[in-house]
């Protein structure tokens, strides 16, 4: 019988945390080495006890997971990841946000670890990526709006799924500029793309991508019900990285193996 793979969870008692917990759970080959948040004061998840953020690196010697699954910011997922390449323990992050800096930060530790970062681990996202390009390829010249939508403590906007879609629009088209918003005066310009992020309620995620022109209409839209579809998503991907040499990779990498 193949062991368990044992996994890391930072920011245990936040929203995707306690998803991620649950989600190793379900697994059914994985399960959780060691769950930690920045001011646990004493919390357990499902039974699993939260730890201290402030004892990562002793965490990561004592418990010896294989993979650890980060979804916190950005300051505290580089710190982790540096511990994580220290330790030599695969690092997982569905963290948003990070500038040049961070995400050179990741790529240094990708030299000593296999570090998988996605801004989403839902499977449907990921086909939404690969059939956007032939959308646009297949329509020169249409206008391109991209609408995303998430739930109001959402920080990083447009969203890490938003950006993932512009390069992937602009990879396979000729356009000139991503336009945020629109105030007063403000025709479209020939090749830009309209960019729009809606922030309200408990919404977990939406992204539409409307692409207009010669008297007609295309929507792609993806919609997320429920935030155990990422979880689930980060967990397969732990699962596959663990047995991966150093290196970056990407969601695609594990769902199109």
């Amino acid at each position: 019988m193949t062991a368990a793979t044992r996994i890391g969870v930072t920011g245990a008692t936040g929203r995707m945390g306690r998803e991620v917990i649950a989600a190793v759970a379900d697994h059914g080959s994985c399960e959780v080495a060691f769950a930690v948040n920045r001011e646990p004061d004493g919390e357990t998840v499902d039974g699993v006890a939260v730890d201290p953020a402030a004892e990562f690196g002793s965490l990561l010697a004592a418990h010896e997971p294989q993979a650890v699954i980060d979804f916190t910011g950005p300051e505290s997922a580089i710190e982790y990841a540096r511990a994580c390449a220290d330790a030599k323990v695969a690092f997982v992050t569905g963290t948003t946000g990070f500038d040049d800096e961070q995400l050179a930060v990741l790529e240094d530790a990708a030299g000593e670890i296999p570090v998988l970062r996605a801004p989403n681990f839902a499977r449907g996202v990921q086909a939404l990526v690969n059939v956007i390009g032939d959308a646009v390829k297949s329509l020169p010249g249409y206008d391109v709006e991209l609408v995303e939508t998430h739930h109001n403590a959402k920080r990083d906007a447009p969203s890490g799924t938003a950006n993932r879609l512009l390069d992937e629009i602009e990879a396979n088209g000729e356009f000139s500029e991503r336009t945020h918003g629109r105030e007063g005066e403000a025709p479209r310009e020939a090749g830009e793309i309209g960019v729009h992020a809606l922030r309200a309620g408990d919404i977990t995620g939406e992204h539409e991508i409307l692409l207009a022109g010669n008297h007609e209409e295309v929507r792609l839209t993806h919609r997320a019900e429920d935030r155990g579809v990422f979880a689930a998503g980060a967990v397969d991907a732990a699962a596959w990285i663990a047995g991966q040499k150093a290196g970056s990779y990407n969601f695609a990498d594990v769902i199109d193996e």
